[in-house]
């Protein structure tokens, strides 16, 4: 298990950096400890506000100590209040000696097409299935991240091709916790640190919203990969622990 508590988010967004990656298929638990080492500022800021509390304080945060007494406000019924300001921007540009433009585009506003979703979970080799149930999981999402590559023509104004090449979402519950899923970039796309781009951009938006508790699964072949992300294993010896069907 890799870990990363966060008491309070940075005051203010760091530039997405990129670096080469290759996507695995995940099945280990991890949480984030830190932010990327070169998001220098806003990592000093973060590690500051952990080292008096351990992982099982920051998860227990809501008990009150020595029995006081708390004054609990209603939350907020603004739906804008509530979840995550959908985001769009260019990524990466890239032009090409006849004048085409390739523009790597990422948005938060969970514009993606289950179809196309599939498509690109096949090229990465992972199980189909059912279109109903991925329609439903990322409509359950608190936040959904997608990578389209947008490649306009010269002469050809308005015609462009756009295409789902990457994908996370998160799961959460709104106050101390969230879980990271469905992380995959289209192997074409893949050594180009879109993915770490990706995830690091959905870890500032959780502290953004003060969700400090963030973990997500992976195999053995990513955990440094997740590592370099700021995420740490096994965090005080604890374990992820499952529950399967006996049948």
């Amino acid at each position: 298990m890799l870990t990363r508590n966060v008491a309070a988010p940075p005051s203010s967004l760091c530039p997405i950096l990129s670096h080469d990656w290759h996507f695995q298929v995940s099945d280990q638990l991890l949480f984030p400890h830190n932010l990327n080492p070169n998001l220098n500022r806003a990592t000093r800021k973060i590690k500051g506000f952990r080292l008096k509390a351990n992982f099982w304080e920051s998860i227990r945060s809501g008990i009150l100590k020595n029995n006081a007494t708390q004054i609990v406000e209603p939350p907020s019924t603004l739906e804008e209040e509530e979840e995550p300001v959908p985001e769009e921007f260019v990524l990466v540009e890239k032009s090409q000696p006849d004048g085409e433009v390739e523009q790597i585009i990422f948005s938060s506003g969970g514009d993606v097409d289950v179809y196309e979703l599939q498509a690109l979970c096949d090229k990465v080799g992972w199980p189909r299935r059912p279109l109903s149930k991925l329609a439903m999981a990322l409509q359950n999402s608190y936040m959904v991240a997608a990578l389209h590559s947008v490649r306009k023509f010269p002469g050809q104004e308005g015609n462009e091709e756009k295409k789902l090449i990457g994908m996370a979402r998160a799961t959460s519950d709104h106050a101390f916790n969230a879980t990271i899923w469905d992380v995959l970039v289209d192997p074409n796309y893949q050594g180009q640190g879109l993915g770490k781009a990706m995830v690091e951009k959905m870890i500032r938006t959780l502290l953004q919203r003060d969700i400090g508790n963030i973990t997500l699964f992976a195999d053995s072949k990513v955990v440094e990969f997740y590592q370099n992300l700021g995420f740490e294993p096994d965090p005080e010896g604890i374990k992820g622990m499952f529950w399967y069907p006996r049948y």
